[in-house]
């Protein structure tokens, strides 16, 4: 069957579900109307749509002859942003926007599936299609624990993000880590409070503080390989009610991020140093990590897979690239620990579409032309791991 010609002809819905998606942005875990929609459209493809992780949908189709299971995901919620597009589709809720493309991800899922299930007499195997609520606080182990890698059991995952740092009408994946591992951290400094003249009466959380904020960048220059990316940010400090009285505590927040298998010896590297600097100044550190993404790595024959799937999609091997890591993360991650898989970035920057801005502005928008490039994707990956495997 003719692919792109299927893809083609839905051109104009796949922009329409995205504007009507853009329409009614909805945070994580409170995806209601988000989630309705997507039951409404896979129920009239005459799929079986359930809801999982509460606003979830999972959907999948069996194939023509039996076979291996692949899972394509789509991310559902939006961002406590305001948005400042002036697009005449623009939020209807103050405070809500689609500021990171998951409207169009959604879109293209269940275009693709649409695609698919008209080429169901051509497929060996199933294709689980799982729309994922909350992506941006790791919705995934939500999922996971309700075993949406089982029933049936998925053997490989591919997803997509449309990205604005990359040029419309380009794919970029990648062998291995490709976006990073993250970790928040709290750290709690305790001293003994007490008159700020007469310091030497109390133990000063605030100068340890400031010795452990120093300390702690030295991981990444003197304990880390160069050529391994890794990030230690402090991005919140709090502490003191008056400027003459000796705190008793510190309160700092952050982030830990890397990007190459086994980072975690930044953990332990913190931990050590926090705890030394801390004897040395007399107070005690309550410090606690938790796991926001695990590291992001495509398996390369996965990744194999889906640049040839770009390839025919763009018709053009020079344009899908192996170039683009970056430390923000993406809970698909999750997903990679149970299946190998691929997650690919498809470019929609565009000045003439107005589509320039970062993720998460205001102003952050996409280039529509590029929709049915990323549904296309997905429906090659799909249909390609399906051969591959059942040949």
């Amino acid at each position: 069957m003719d692919i792109k010609g299927l893809v083609r002809s839905h051109a104009r819905e796949i922009v329409g579900l995205r504007r009507d998606f853009h329409r009614i942005p909805e945070l994580g875990f409170a995806e209601f109307k988000t989630q309705r929609t997507l039951i409404r459209y896979l129920t009239n493809l005459n799929l079986h749509p359930e809801s999982i992780g509460g606003t979830g949908v999972v959907a999948t189709l069996h194939g023509e002859k039996p076979g291996k299971v692949v899972m394509l995901r789509a991310d559902m919620d939006a961002l406590p942003v305001t948005e400042r597009t002036g697009l005449p589709y623009a939020s209807e809720t103050e405070g809500l926007m689609h500021a990171c493309g998951h409207d169009g991800h959604m879109a293209m899922l269940l275009v693709a599936a649409n695609v698919l299930v008209q080429m169901r007499s051509h497929m060996q195997g199933s294709v689980k299609f799982v729309f994922q609520p909350n992506e941006e606080n790791a919705g995934a182990t939500k999922l996971i624990e309700e075993q949406v890698m089982e029933h049936p059991h998925v053997d490989a995952v591919f997803g997509v993000h449309l990205w604005s740092p990359l040029p419309s009408g380009t794919i970029d994946i990648v062998d291995g880590p490709q976006m990073a591992a993250a970790y928040d951290f709290s750290l709690d400094i305790l001293g003994s409070g007490g008159h700020a003249g007469f310091a030497h009466k109390s133990v000063d959380p605030i100068i340890a503080s400031s010795a452990v904020i120093q300390a702690v960048q030295s991981i990444q220059t003197r304990e880390i390989d160069a050529q391994n990316p890794a990030v230690i940010m402090f991005t919140q400090i709090s502490a003191g009610s008056s400027q003459n009285i000796v705190p008793e505590k510190v309160c700092m927040r952050g982030t830990v991020r890397f990007l190459y298998a086994g980072g975690e010896e930044i953990l332990e590297a913190f931990r050590r140093t926090v705890d030394h600097i801390c004897a040395a100044y007399r107070t005690e550190a309550i410090l606690t990590f938790t796991l926001g993404n695990s590291l992001l790595a495509n398996e390369p024959k996965m990744a194999g897979i889906m640049r040839q799937a770009a390839a025919e999609t763009l018709e053009d091997g020079s344009k899908v690239t192996s170039r683009f890591r970056t430390m923000a993360g993406e809970d698909f991650s999750e997903y990679l620990q149970h299946a190998p898989g691929a997650f690919a970035f498809v470019g929609i920057n565009n000045p003439v579409a107005g589509s320039v801005y970062p993720h998460h502005h205001p102003q952050f928008t996409i280039d529509e032309e590029v929709l049915p490039i990323g549904t296309e994707l997905l429906v090659r990956s799909a249909l390609r791991f399906l051969s591959v495997e059942g040949a």
